[in-house]
């Protein structure tokens, strides 16, 4: 697998580096504001943030993997960065994809034309404390659906909160882990959405993703802000 990480890193380093400022994959968004609110659980999960009720400010990017242009369904990427979840300082990074909730169809993308018609998923397994899942996100009941665009997103966040249950899925089942409420405008200038997002980087001790593709996507993340910093090609 190693072998391949050259040439992740070149790839997304082209790509980006054409599209100027903006990342290989889910080049444009919209960023908004909101909260992760973790409830007491009576069994343990072996992590300190998990372990402790809390309420944690969280940014998210809601993008287009590819970018394709409307009407066309795209896979709908959703970047969480959790501030202070380890302590002060020591945030975590999430990044989801739409994708099936079935114990295989969790790992794989899935295109769609409504944001909040479907889970979101880490695709990528996590350890969390002693055991081991896919992460995501599902919409709670009786959300309205959204067109999967940056735009349509950002303007019905900012008319009322969008909340969905994080959970991490073991075997067949989907156990709870908190509550996500996305609410209100971005927390960064004018909301253009460009913000960069590393899991691997910004992982916790007893939560972290598995090392299963880690050198191609670590590669895909450096060639990525690298081509972003570069001249664009004459």
């Amino acid at each position: 697998m190693n072998l391949l990480a050259p040439l992740a890193y070149r790839a997304a380093r082209t790509v980006a580096r054409r599209r100027g400022d903006r990342p290989a994959l889910h080049p444009s968004g919209t960023i908004v504001g909101g909260r992760l609110v973790v409830p007491r659980h009576q069994t343990p999960r072996g992590v300190p943030w998990l372990d402790s009720p809390g309420s944690y400010d969280v940014t998210a990017r809601w993008s287009r993997a590819a970018g394709l242009p409307r009407p066309l369904p795209d896979g709908t990427g959703l970047a969480l960065r959790v501030e202070d979840i380890g302590g002060p300082g020591r945030c975590l990074e999430l990044l989801l994809t739409s994708s099936g909730r079935g114990r295989w169809t969790r790992h794989i993308p899935l295109p769609r034309t409504s944001a909040t018609v479907g889970p979101y998923s880490t695709l990528v397994s996590y350890v969390v404390g002693g055991h081991r899942g896919v992460l995501a996100v599902f919409p709670v009941p009786g959300t309205a659906r959204i067109p999967a665009y940056p735009a349509a997103v950002g303007a019905s966040v900012s008319r009322g909160p969008v909340e969905f249950v994080l959970c991490i899925g073991a075997a067949a089942a989907w156990l709870p882990l908190g509550r996500l409420i996305l609410q209100g405008p971005s927390p960064y200038p004018n909301g253009k959405g460009e913000m960069a997002f590393d899991p691997y980087h910004s992982s916790l001790p007893g939560f972290r993703p598995v090392d299963f593709l880690r050198s191609l996507r670590v590669a895909a993340y450096a060639g990525s802000r690298e081509g972003r910093l570069a001249p664009p090609p004459s």
